[in-house]
Formats: C-alpha cells, structure tokens, sequence
C-alpha cells in the first residue's frame, strides 16, 4: 500500500502490529473553507472584472466558487491571453474554460463597451 509520508507509514504498522483493522484514504469527506474575494474591478452596472495574465487551477476553483455561493452575481473575465492552455497537458483554453462554465470573457485589450456601460 503507497503511503503519503514515512509517518503514516508508521502508525499504520503500529496499527497492525496491534491487530487493528483500517482504511487507507478509503472515503472523501466534502468540506468548505470560508474566503472572501476580492474582484478587481466593480463597474458602476454591477458588473465584476477580473483581469488574469496566468489563469491556474486555484484561480478557476475560485471563481466557480464564488459564482456557486453568489447565484446573482455577474463575473466577467478579462484575460491577457485568453487562448492560452489551462495546462501543458490540456487542449483547453481559458476562453473555452469560461465558454464552459458559461463566464463572459474576453482579451484585455479588446473589451466590449457594452461591458462597461
């Protein structure tokens, strides 16, 4: 069995030194952290901007986070390059990660100004 560390290693031959059954990692346990976010930008109809150069996984977590726990609110991403991959193994791009997700989103240097309006 392939343990996380030398110390879980340990306690679980402590454990069946003493003829104690166990489960490994065998069950997920849901939880949630409370954070506050902070968007960049709030236009003066409501509307968030985030501006993103690198677009990681904490980040993605993130915004479906908040839009989950913020049914109403209107996130729009504004990426430095919204073509770029998600990852170095991913076809996805951050553009289709939004499209996805059903995010506005757009290049920095080419946001609609209906957007801002």
């Amino acid at each position: 069995m392939g343990f996380r560390s030398k110390t879980e290693e340990d306690v679980a031959a402590l454990l069946s030194n003493l003829n104690i059954n166990y489960e490994y990692e065998s069950k997920k346990i849901a939880y949630v952290i409370q954070h506050n976010y902070h968007p960049d930008f709030l236009l003066p109809n409501g509307v968030y901007l985030e501006v993103k150069g690198y677009f990681d996984s904490a980040d993605r977590r993130k915004i479906l986070a908040v839009r989950n726990y913020n049914p109403g609110i209107d996130i729009r991403m504004v990426f430095q390059a919204p073509h770029n991959k998600i990852s170095k193994r991913s076809k996805t791009t951050y553009a289709k990660w939004c499209e996805k997700h059903g995010i506005p989103w757009c290049a920095y240097y080419d946001i609609p100004i209906e957007w801002l309006l």
